[in-house]
């Protein structure tokens, strides 16, 4: 094939050159079934290993070794940082289940960035908050703090009031604030299970300092029967862009993030459930302005561990979860898919030098190339099947075969690991156990490679184009709340 191209591919006549389409075509074709093999394999690799983690955790799926760690004398207590901005539907449930949490010692700190709406009104109100006079240790630059309030009900319930900064920066104000050595971080708009710290800390304190952040799962909430920041029943929504995103969150917490803890490789603690060691993120300069501030803090803390030659982890905890709401609209859903594309690109590319680097030994070698060509690079490759998919129609000949090739390693990837996800759900977590709510999300995750992974394959690519030319926006978010 190589010397026919050689021969024929080029035909010169004075400085016109004739190209090869058909050829460059059919190269291009077998890169994108290759890639396809490889995403699979990766996947498959995961998804082993997540299979044997499971199972060797599934005997702690109770509460009684929980329970017994609840009195333990060595549990450090915890300050729980909520940043919030225009949250006024949903805040009150998530503090109200932050505030039903088992947990020994532990603070709750809600900063108000400058929201435009009712938000800080509503929590003053509702926790019956008094304004205080506190000493701040200024260990991180941020906004001007312009009050800190205290409720008078719940002796461990602060609110911050302070300029607009950010998500990091509202984060990092609460660093200062926070009295505790350890920090755990909270979307406002979620609700955390009544054993989700415990859980999440849990092995923090088992590693003799060894981890130094740790995060939980999140699952979907919309739908479910949530009732003063209490899960009460656990249900699926009628829409099928939620119950998508229900299989797509099963996935990438069941079989990504698990496969990825396991050999220290994860780059991700989400930012609406994570514990961290507070002086580790401190001495790493806090969290930076960036549209994707959970995944390049924890980027850079690997940086910084690896090259101080430190035996540090980062894990990922599966039955330590907290349910979100997520978007229920097409708009909204491609807003939030451009923002996390955006998110992925800042974050490897503030720390590209790690790519392929062996100073950074498997962080360098493995996770980031993870992160660069299948998490990042794969919606350019989908995106050429899918073209190819369509060219085939029209073309015929070798394209078809090509085309159904790349078709039938799609369903592999997009269908058959979202089924195994949702089955390992159900049999290690037992989420679901209306057998009709199971029949409906297994049979919902047949049809993603038709219709649901198309689409965010090209939200994804208009995030890349959007950040290539300058788009920071960060997309507001439609808020219906989960909590009665």
């Amino acid at each position: 094939m190589l010397s026919t191209w050689l021969t024929n591919g080029y035909k010169r006549s004075g400085l016109e050159i004739f190209i090869n389409w058909s050829l460059i075509l059919e190269v291009g074709s077998l890169i994108i079934v290759i890639f396809m093999f490889f995403i699979i394999t990766i996947y498959g690799i995961m998804l082993i290993v997540s299979l044997f983690q499971m199972r060797r955790n599934h005997s702690f799926g109770n509460n009684k070794p929980y329970e017994k760690f609840l009195k333990s004398s060595f549990i450090k207590p915890v300050s729980i940082l909520v940043p919030a901005y225009n949250e006024s539907i949903g805040i009150y449930g998530s503090v109200r289940s932050l505030l039903n949490i088992e947990y020994p010692e532990y603070e709750i700190i809600i900063i108000n960035d400058g929201s435009t709406d009712n938000t800080l009104e509503k929590v003053l109100e509702r926790f019956q908050c008094y304004k205080v006079q506190r000493v701040i240790r200024r260990q991180l630059e941020t906004k001007e703090i312009k009050a800190i309030y205290q409720s008078s009900i719940y002796e461990n319930l602060i609110v911050i009031d302070k300029w607009n900064g950010g998500k990091a920066d509202a984060l990092n104000a609460g660093i200062n604030v926070a009295q505790y050595p350890y920090i755990g971080s909270l979307d406002a708009d979620s609700i955390i299970e009544k054993h989700a710290f415990l859980k999440v800390v849990k092995p923090m304190m088992e590693s003799n300092y060894h981890v130094i952040a740790s995060g939980g799962s999140v699952r979907v909430a919309n739908g479910s029967l949530i009732e003063n920041g209490e899960v009460m029943e656990t249900k699926l929504s009628k829409k099928p862009i939620v119950l998508m995103q229900v299989i797509e969150y099963l996935r990438a917490f069941l079989i990504g993030r698990i496969g990825l803890s396991h050999s220290n490789l994860l780059l991700i603690v989400s930012g609406a459930f994570g514990v961290f060691d507070k002086k580790w993120v401190v001495r790493a300069g806090g969290y930076a302005d960036t549209i994707g501030e959970d995944m390049e803090l924890i980027v850079r803390l690997h940086r910084m561990i690896k090259e101080q030659k430190l035996h540090k982890k980062i894990i990922f905890v599966p039955d330590s979860v907290c349910w979100t709401e997520v978007p229920e609209s097409i708009k909204y859903l491609r807003k939030q898919r451009k923002r996390w594309q955006k998110g992925l690109f800042e974050s490897i590319w503030r720390h590209r030098t790690l790519l392929f680097n062996p100073k950074y030994g498997s962080i360098g070698m493995i996770s980031m190339p993870y992160y660069f060509l299948i998490e990042f690079l794969s919606p350019i490759i989908e995106l050429a099947g899918y073209m190819l998919v369509i060219i085939s129609i029209f073309t015929g000949d070798i394209y078809v075969e090509i085309a159904l090739t790349f078709l039938f390693l799609s369903i592999i990837y997009g269908t058959i690991y979202s089924m195994v996800s949702v089955l390992l759900e159900e049999w290690s977590m037992d989420r679901y156990p209306n057998t009709n709510q199971f029949i409906r999300i297994f049979f919902w995750s047949l049809t993603e490679s038709f219709w649901y992974r198309p689409l965010t394959v090209i939200w994804r690519m208009e995030g890349m184009f959007e950040l290539i030319f300058g788009n920071r926006e960060w997309g507001e978010m439609d808020r219906k709340g989960v909590s009665k």
